[in-house]
């Protein structure tokens, strides 16, 4: 991926408001909509880093784009148009930051819940499994290794944190937070959009190992929202290098974190600084996850 010299850490409008900074978004109310832009900030551990990944916000929600259109036919999103030049006219004039990593989108209202699906058994999944013979709770078969593709993908809904980690939650407690009808069409729809994405990304060469989702409602009706299987969201790996019983090189963030880790940092604000040469290195695998999956 050819290196950017500009990187978008924060969005500057004064006249549109002050958004709500997420770990990577930024959230402007434009009333009946929600402008969402997102930002080259890279958070790791749940903290937010002092510098960013050149292009990172663009290859999101290009990333996201791609997906959504894909997904139209099990569940609708709340994109109503990622194009500067249909967006209200006050925008317009911020171009340069908006382009290629902006959506203009509907106001759902967001579930207090993420939909995560796994795949295959890796992360904090694996650590689990190793420990308990579980995977959130979730009893798997012996004999299992680290990264062993599981028979049938398994539905771990967690809380939502607007600071700190989420919080896994049985599928049980989910049902308390949002109902039983909701809770069971939360998961057979993400269950679905993953499998669908599975077999999309495999042809291409990339295993989905996980991922996770957010949905909200919108006029009555469940929707998908944020962002939709990025390298922030997802653990991708290519399938040639494919092989069990250890960790797997990744097309996502995870690049980051195992630098993070060689640190002695307690993994609390503030983070510290990625050398060059991790970021350079985290640009070129997103680079490259977009145009192998959206060519």
């Amino acid at each position: 991926m050819e290196k950017v010299k500009k990187v978008v850490i924060s969005t500057e409008m004064p006249d549109i408001g002050m958004p709500k900074r997420g770990k990577v978004r930024d959230i402007y109310d434009l009333g009946d909509r929600l402008l969402i832009i997102a930002t080259d900030r890279i958070s790791a551990f749940d903290v937010v880093l002092p510098n960013g990944i050149p292009g990172k916000g663009k290859v999101l929600t290009q990333i996201s784009i791609y997906w959504f259109n894909q997904m139209r036919d099990i569940v609708d999103n709340h994109i109503i148009s990622t194009t500067v030049t249909d967006y209200p006219e006050p925008l317009r004039k911020y171009g340069d930051i908006l382009e290629g990593r902006s959506m203009l989108v509907k106001k759902a209202e967001p579930l207090p819940v993420e939909c995560v699906v796994r795949g295959y058994l890796s992360g904090s999944g694996w650590k689990e499994y190793e420990e308990r013979g579980t995977v959130c709770g979730i009893r798997l078969p012996e004999g299992l290794v680290e990264s062993a593709k599981l028979d049938e993908p398994i539905f771990t809904p967690s809380t939502k944190a607007e600071e700190g980690h989420d919080i896994n939650i049985s599928f049980g407690e989910m049902v308390d937070i949002v109902g039983e009808g909701l809770a069971e069409k939360l998961k057979g729809t993400s269950v679905r959009i993953y499998a669908k994405a599975r077999d999309i990304a495999e042809k291409k060469g990339i295993i989905i190992a996980d991922t996770k989702f957010e949905f909200g409602i919108y006029n009555g009706e469940l929707i998908l929202i944020d962002e939709l299987l990025t390298p922030d969201s997802s653990r991708f790996w290519p399938l040639k290098d494919y092989a069990p019983g250890r960790g797997q090189d990744s097309y996502d963030k995870q690049i980051a974190r195992n630098y993070l880790l060689t640190l002695d940092w307690d993994q609390t604000y503030p983070g510290p600084v990625l050398p060059d040469d991790v970021v350079e290195k985290v640009a070129r695998v997103y680079g490259e996850i977009l145009n192998v999956l959206t060519g």
